[in-house]
């Protein structure tokens, strides 16, 4: 075993430690949970805004606007069908891994920044979907409500079959609010929390990635514990009494092992 190696199973055991020793932990992700599912992320160098598209093609960030949603719709559309939806994904080892740490009683929560709705998929239960989720669309003439399968299916721009207005998925765009009840429900979760995990994210999107703030500087942050997965370094990592620059599901699936001692 090499010098990194025996480093790591000791964080790994010092993490698992932390763990045992919480008794309301909340998990707060980001799209590296879900890039182990084949979901492509955002910013690193594969990444959905360094793909430029054609010349003709505004960058990502434009398209996937509220202005650009009702300004070039077709369009719109064209881009969120090829690039957002992956409808065939399935749940990785880090959700699965979470849904296990709920189901016995040491996980409260997951807030997630990701719309792709594999928290669900995986068995978790008390998921906050901070941007909403692709599985939920409504039409905005009369708000009768479709699923994803409807808008696969559509040519083109989807319209509601009783009024006839578009389905909007229910996810949130570039210029619009977060859902203030998701926003209630992240920050309660967060100030209750004895332990935080943030996996997946560079921690780089406000306001949510603001919520983590609240955290260490919450009147009830006294003998609070904290780690941090991610693969790349944050301008957060300090504040975390652990950090690991390694895969989320592996780094997880590790942690649980030792906790509940198994192979």
């Amino acid at each position: 075993m090499d010098d990194f190696e025996k480093s790591f199973e000791k964080k790994i055991e010092k993490f698992a430690g932390y763990m045992a020793a919480s008794e309301n932990i909340v998990f707060f992700g980001g799209a590296g949970v879900s890039t182990e599912s084949g979901i492509p992320d955002f910013r690193s160098a594969g990444g959905l805004y360094k793909d430029k598209g054609g010349a003709d093609e505004a960058p990502p960030e434009v398209m996937l606007s509220r202005t650009y949603f009702f300004e070039n719709t077709e369009r719109f559309f064209k881009f969120y069908k090829t690039k957002m939806l992956y409808p065939d994904a399935k749940p990785g080892e880090a959700h699965h891994v979470l849904a296990k740490l709920e189901e016995k009683g040491k996980l409260a929560a997951v807030i997630t920044q990701n719309i792709d709705g594999l928290h669900q998929a995986a068995g978790s239960k008390n998921v906050v979907e901070l941007h909403g989720s692709v599985k939920r669309n409504s039409c905005i003439g009369c708000g009768k409500k479709f699923e994803l399968d409807y808008i696969m299916s559509c040519e083109g721009i989807p319209y509601c079959d009783t009024c006839g207005g578009i389905v909007k998925p229910e996810v949130t765009l570039y210029e619009e609010q977060l859902d203030p009840g998701a926003i209630d429900a992240a920050l309660h979760h967060i100030a209750e929390a004895d332990m935080l995990i943030v996996g997946g994210t560079s921690l780089l999107v406000n306001p949510a990635a603001s919520f983590v703030g609240r955290f260490f500087y919450g009147d009830k942050y006294g003998g609070k514990r904290s780690a941090i997965i991610n693969k790349s370094e944050t301008s957060y990592d300090s504040m975390f009494d652990i950090s690991f620059r390694s895969g989320i599901g592996g780094t997880l699936s590790a942690a649980y092992r030792v906790l509940y001692r198994t192979d």
